[in-house]
């Protein structure tokens, strides 16, 4: 039975200040490596061996992700990074507090763009250039909705993930909330009208138990 382990990141320094963050690299907080420490102590418990770990390429999941296997002892697994990973392109939001988007365009606003599966934030009059992304020849999003991000995680985990779990092979995914909440999505066949109510807390290890066929037999919260 293949067990996959998804987590959030811990807190970043936009998590703190409550700002949209999307593509923007930011560090972790000090309460960010505590709570990865933390969720790395919970996994060592479960005594899984992972074959392979996956996440993306902006430093918060990076760094969460290197303190992960030092607390589980697997430092040795393969370490795969992906912008197909990276957490959802906010647009024109990005860099904004949302208390004070808030104050400007009302709550049942922010919570559509936050939330909603298929509504775009206001996109970015111009696009931003990275040499990461361009060795790889992706072109940084104007912005995105969380149904945009999901249809780039989807090929990663058929391509990259599935399989290893369809070989019997334990995965560990440490990426970004909107994209791990399309990827729940995905996996657990939510409806579009209830994503908005799905959650996914910094530092919070979710364990998935598969058969044969990658259907969940069990889900669970590790703590």
């Amino acid at each position: 039975m293949p067990t996959l382990v998804i987590m959030r990141h811990g807190e970043s320094q936009a998590n703190r200040d409550n700002i949209f963050t999307g593509w923007s690299d930011v560090p972790l907080t000090d309460r960010g490596v505590r709570q990865a420490h933390s969720a790395g102590k919970v996994i060592a418990k479960s005594q899984i061996q992972f074959d392979d770990v996956h996440t993306s390429l902006l430093k918060r999941a990076i760094m969460t992700t290197n303190i992960v296997l030092d607390e589980i002892g697997q430092n040795f697994i393969p370490e795969h990074k992906s912008w197909r990973l990276n957490e959802r392109h906010y647009g024109g939001l990005r860099g904004k507090n949302k208390l004070k988007v808030k104050e400007k365009v009302g709550a049942k606003q922010l919570k559509i763009w936050r939330r909603s599966f298929t509504v775009v934030p206001p996109l970015l009059t111009k696009r931003d250039e990275d040499a990461r992304y361009e060795r790889y020849g992706v072109k940084i999003p104007l912005g995105e909705s969380l149904e945009m991000a999901q249809r780039r995680l989807i090929p990663y985990w058929i391509d990259e993930i599935a399989p290893n779990l369809l070989d019997n092979k334990n995965q560990l995914i440490v990426a970004h909330g909107s994209t791990l909440r399309a990827l729940i999505k995905f996996l657990e066949e939510i409806s579009d009208e209830e994503i908005p109510n799905v959650e996914v807390p910094n530092g919070q290890p979710i364990r998935y138990d598969f058969d044969g066929q990658l259907k969940i037999v069990n889900k669970t919260f590790m703590e």
